[in-house]
């Protein structure tokens, strides 16, 4: 999900990718990561449809050492409260937890 240019991801939210760590031979790591970059584009449509910016707060994609997909949240502790906080009001408003 760009919405922004390509350089959104490096927007002073430092997110290790895919060379932070160890590979191993024989993984299959792009599916897993194709499975959590969807999931990653869902949750970062979500954010942005209650008036997040992607800039504070996001869902990045990764991988585990085993290959399986990983979505990872990363943002400023303020934005994050607000999340929070969102979550908070819908899991005790009549919707009720997810």
């Amino acid at each position: 999900m760009t919405g922004f240019g390509e350089d959104w991801l490096n927007d002073g939210l430092d997110v290790p990718g895919a060379d932070s760590g160890l590979w191993v031979a024989g993984v299959d790591y792009i599916a897993g990561w194709r499975e959590a970059r969807e999931a990653a584009d869902r949750l970062n449509r979500a954010l942005l449809g209650v008036g997040l910016e992607l800039s504070a707060v996001r869902a990045v994609a990764s991988t585990s050492e085993d290959g399986r997909g990983v979505v990872r949240l990363t943002g400023w502790p303020d934005v994050v409260d607000r999340l929070a906080d969102l979550l908070e009001a819908r899991a005790n408003g009549a919707g009720g937890a997810v």
